[in-house]
């Protein structure tokens, strides 16, 4: 049986990885804010003592791997699945960003040159079919970097405190060399779109203003939803909004 071309045998193996690398993910987001070590001498009998399965975690991470399989599909060359694999890479370290931000408010700096360091990888790879890909992840990651430096910036220099943290910055460049030009900034955009909608909806839920919000979850969901949607149906959808139905 066949799914969008693809054996239902691998949806049923990415599912399992996805749970794998989910549980995975979760012994990663204790170690991660501390700057422990991720693989040590003890690392099975601290996975008993330490570690209880974060199975939401795990579920999510096998959902988001099916539906990735599901978007993508699988092709013939390495070269033709390297967006599928480069995403699989991604979706762990997004999810704990997403996690590590909203309890404590950070993004670690391993984290992000992780995904930094993976995304050079997948930039070298990609210029080595298409020069023109390597030049449009460099210019995302330009773009997405560039962005948030200047809000934070601007911010600062407006409310006298950071309006946006450097651990958004580092983020936003490390994406923008796995989205290149165009979807960097959809995701920018989404992310503002969706903390706006969010911020205004417990604004009214506390009514107060008090506390920091991390921004990092709402970079987090805009990059998932860029991940999945395709690029001219985001364009459009937000062409609507943006415009108010205008155009």
């Amino acid at each position: 049986m066949y799914i969008n071309d693809v054996h239902i045998l691998a949806y049923l193996f990415i599912a399992l990885l996805g749970g794998a690398v989910g549980f995975f993910s979760g012994w990663c987001n204790e170690r991660l804010p501390e700057n422990k070590k991720i693989f040590t001498k003890e690392i099975l009998l601290e996975y008993k003592t330490k570690l209880k399965p974060n199975y939401i975690l795990m579920f999510i991470t096998a959902i988001l791997y099916v539906i990735l399989l599901y978007r993508y599909g699988i092709r013939d060359t390495f070269v033709e699945n390297l967006t599928l694999i480069q995403y699989l890479l991604l979706t762990p370290m997004l999810l704990s960003t997403f996690v590590i931000d909203k309890k404590l408010t950070i993004i670690p700096n391993r984290l992000s040159l992780t995904m930094f360091e993976i995304g050079l990888v997948v930039c070298f790879l990609n210029g080595i079919s298409n020069f023109t890909l390597a030049v449009n992840s460099v210019l995302g990651m330009l773009l997405g970097a560039g962005i948030f430096a200047i809000i934070s910036l601007v911010g600062g220099l407006i409310a006298g405190r950071e309006a946006m943290g450097m651990g958004d910055v580092k983020l936003m460049g490390a994406l923008g060399l796995y989205f290149g030009l165009i979807n960097t900034g959809i995701i920018s955009v989404l992310a503002f779109l969706i903390g706006a909608v969010i911020s205004i909806i417990i604004l009214i839920r506390k009514k107060s203003e008090d506390g920091y919000m991390p921004f990092g979850p709402f970079i987090v969901i805009a990059a998932f939803i860029t991940m999945i949607v395709p690029t001219g149906t985001l364009l459009n959808i937000l062409l609507e909004i943006l415009t108010l139905g205008l155009i």
